[in-house]
């Protein structure tokens, strides 16, 4: 297939890739092919739907080294599956009786796209996956070469998503001036809300990047200057059950001990029981328009901060998100290049019209290739029987025995 025209878009939540994403890709069809046209959707699939884009001048191909140096996405995000028709018709993207697929579809044949890039986490690309099926069903000739991007590191059979790494990197910055405040005073509880709907690997790949951070600082304990007040002292993740009870007497200790307690929690960390005892109070918890419940509905670090506070006898709690902060980051050098191997892999594949999303491959030997649409899912859980995990937990005094049991997704 010859290729004269790709399309790229970015969707779903942000992570600190998808500028320098967009960027090395931009950088590699210049280089490799430069009579190939980009053109860039704006808002994601919804830019798709409304027929919102641009294409890249050579001013920007020149100057696309600039886009390694930011966060967020330029092009802009927005979170549309294109086969929840309500939610589509409702936010005005299409009409009543058109169907999204469909739309897309004429839009890109319209657009003369021969290949379209996505960018994003699994919703992004499943979403992909229906509209490459579609195109494939109605005998449109056209390519989606997705690049997986989720801070969350979530996405099967991907070893490792693009963005995570520097989100654990920059959610231990900002830990760094937020631990500080234990001191602020007596009995601190400090809560970290780490994002994480159904995998825990970001809150745990925090934890450690902290603490390796907190090892390189010196302190001078007789001022109350102390690693162990500044340190973590629990960690709790989606794949993990524990008695709450035990936990509690465990941290009541520390406190008792060094007059504060910090935890890190993934923010999916206990949803399903929190979201039961909302809707046992005839509180009708939020979904988006992927069915999944809305996370700044049932806070999940206030509901667990509120239960440890009353447990251990915290005079103060202080509650924190870094998902914001970290999110939106700008790619660190791990990143960057993981970012341009695998947009250099996906304009391989583009030219050669073989589909797929863009990553290391867990079930064929972590081979950097493109991965059957079908075989992308998400909530690919954390594998809290790891070593690097275990010795973190060890670190911590956080024991793993009847505190702490698997729960395999």
């Amino acid at each position: 297939m010859s290729v004269k025209r790709v399309g790229i878009l970015t969707a779903g939540g942000l992570a600190p890739c998808l500028s320098s994403a967009i960027g090395a890709l931009i950088e590699r069809y210049t280089e490799q092919a430069p009579e190939v046209e980009i053109l860039c959707y704006r808002s994601g699939y919804k830019g798709l739907l409304l027929g919102d884009s641009f294409l890249v001048t050579s001013a920007v191909r020149e100057k696309a080294n600039v886009l390694h140096q930011h966060g967020g996405s330029p092009i802009g995000n927005s979170r549309v599956k294109l086969t929840n028709v309500a939610d589509c018709v409702k936010r005005g993207l299409v009409a009543d009786g058109q169907d999204p697929l469909e739309v897309a579809a004429e839009q890109l044949r319209t657009d003369r796209v021969d290949v379209l890039h996505t960018i994003g986490g699994d919703d992004t690309n499943t979403t992909a996956a229906d509209l490459a099926a579609f195109l494939a069903k109605n005998d449109y000739a056209l390519t989606v070469v997705g690049l997986p991007k989720t801070i969350d590191n979530d996405v099967i059979p991907i070893r490792q998503s693009l963005g995570a790494w520097t989100a654990a990197e920059q959610g231990a910055r900002f830990f760094e001036n937020v631990v500080a405040e234990h001191n602020a005073n007596p009995r601190m509880l400090i809560v970290h809300e780490v994002m994480g709907r159904n995998c825990g690997w970001l809150t745990a790949a925090t934890a450690e990047k902290y603490r390796e951070r907190l090892n390189e600082l010196d302190f001078l304990p007789e001022t109350g200057l102390s690693l162990e007040r500044k340190d973590v002292h629990g960690i709790y993740v989606p794949e993990m059950h524990f008695d709450l009870e035990k936990e509690a007497a465990r941290l009541c200790k520390v406190m008792d001990e060094i007059d504060c307690v910090n935890i890190f929690i993934s923010e999916g960390a206990g949803v399903d029981t929190i979201v039961q005892e909302m809707e046992s109070r005839g509180e009708k918890v939020p979904k988006d328009a992927f069915g999944h419940f809305k996370l700044d509905a049932v806070n999940p670090g206030k509901w667990f901060g509120k239960q440890f506070a009353n447990m251990i006898g915290a005079e103060k709690t202080l509650i924190q998100k870094s998902g914001y902060y970290s999110r939106a980051a700008r790619a660190n050098k791990a990143d960057i290049e993981l970012i341009a191997r695998c947009s250099n892999k996906a304009v391989e594949c583009a030219l050669a019209g073989e589909g797929g999303v863009i990553g290391e491959d867990q079930e064929q030997n972590d081979e950097l290739r493109a991965i059957e649409f079908e075989r992308i899912k998400g909530g690919k859980p954390f594998n809290i029987n790891c070593t690097w995990f275990g010795e973190l937990l060890a670190a911590i005094n956080q024991p793993k025995g009847d505190v702490v049991e698997t729960q395999h997704a």
